[in-house]
C-alpha cells in the first residue's frame, strides 16, 4: 500500500509504545511520510534505541512517561510542541484462566490498557486539540468481540476502550476532533514473544485466513484513520483480523 509521500507533511504525531512491535512499526511510516513524531514508553533504553533507529526516516523525538501515572503524562505533554494526531498504541497483558489473577495482576492491565489510554486522550485533547479544535485519535485495541477467554482482564479493558472511542467521537466531532480505533487480530509482532510455540500454533488454526497478520497490516489502516483521507469517519472500530472476529475458536488455554 502507498500513500503520498508528504501525507504527514507539517503534521505532528504521538505514538505510544512506540519503541516496539506495532508502535515502532506505525512512528517509522509516519515519519516516511512526512510527520514529526514523539515516541513514548516507560523503558529509557528501549525509547533511546527506537528513537537512533528512526531518525533515518525523520524527525522522530522520545518521551519517556508512564501512560498510568497522570502526572508523568502531563509531564510529557510539557514537552511536546504541536500535536496533530495521537496514537494509544501502549498497553501490555498476560495470559491466563480468570480464575488465576491475582487482584494486583487485574488492576495492573486494567490500569494500563483502559484508565491510561484515558489519561493521555484527556490530557492531549486539553492541550492542544481542544484549544486548537482539531485533532484526530486512533485507539489501538484488539480482538474482542466475542469475548477473549485466556486474556479476560484484557478484554474487558480493550472493551472499555472501544466504548470510550464512541463515546469521545460524538463529544467531540462538534470540536473536529475524530476518534477512531483499530482492533488488531493476532499478529507476528514483539507482542508475541511472551506466548508458547504451541500456543501460537493453536492460534494459527483458528483464523480464517490460516495466518497471523503483519504488523505493516496494523499500520496502513491506522493511518488511513489518521489522515484527511478519512475526514469524514469517526467513532469507528476497524477490526484487521483476518476474519477471526467472525469465525473460529478465539482462544484455548490447555
Amino acid at each position: 500500500m502507498y500513500f503520498a509521500p508528504e501525507t504527514f507533511k507539517g503534521r505532528y504525531a504521538l505514538v505510544t509504545g512506540g519503541g516496539s512491535g506495532i508502535g515502532y512499526g506505525i512512528a517509522r511510516e509516519l515519519l516516511k511520510l512526512g510527520a514529526t513524531v514523539y515516541i513514548g514508553s516507560r523503558k529509557a533504553e528501549r525509547i533511546a534505541a527506537a528513537v537512533e533507529t528512526l531518525q533515518s526516516f525523520g524527525d522522530c523525538r522520545g518521551l519517556v512517561f508512564d501512560i498510568r501515572q497522570i502526572e508523568q503524562v502531563e509531564a510529557a505533554a510539557a514537552q511536546i510542541e504541536r500535536l496533530d494526531i495521537l496514537v494509544n498504541n501502549a498497553g501490555g497483558q498476560f495470559p491466563g484462566p480468570a480464575l488465576s489473577f491475582s487482584p494486583n495482576g487485574w488492576f495492573s492491565v486494567i490500569n494500563n490498557n483502559l484508565n491510561g489510554t484515558f489519561y493521555v486522550t484527556q490530557t492531549m485533547a486539553k492541550k492542544f486539540f481542544v484549544p486548537q479544535k482539531r485533532g484526530v485519535v486512533v485507539n489501538i485495541i484488539a480482538n474482542i468481540y466475542r469475548g477473549f477467554p485466556g486474556m479476560a482482564h484484557t478484554g474487558a479493558a480493550r472493551a472499555g476502550v472501544d466504548n470510550l472511542t464512541k463515546s469521545l467521537a460524538v463529544e467531540w466531532a462538534p470540536l473536529n476532533i475524530r476518534v477512531n480505533a483499530v482492533a488488531p487480530g493476532i499478529i507476528d509482532s514483539s507482542g508475541l514473544d511472551q506466548y508458547p510455540e504451541d500456543l501460537r500454533k493453536i492460534i494459527d488454526d483458528s483464523i480464517p485466513v490460516k495466518r497471523r497478520g503483519t504488523v505493516e497490516e496494523v499500520v496502513w489502516p491506522t493511518l488511513f484513520l489518521a489522515s484527511e483521507m478519512a475526514s469524514y469517519i469517526t467513532g469507528a472500530t476497524l477490526n484487521v483480523d483476518g476474519a477471526q472476529s467472525l469465525w473460529g475458536s478465539m482462544w484455548q488455554i490447555a
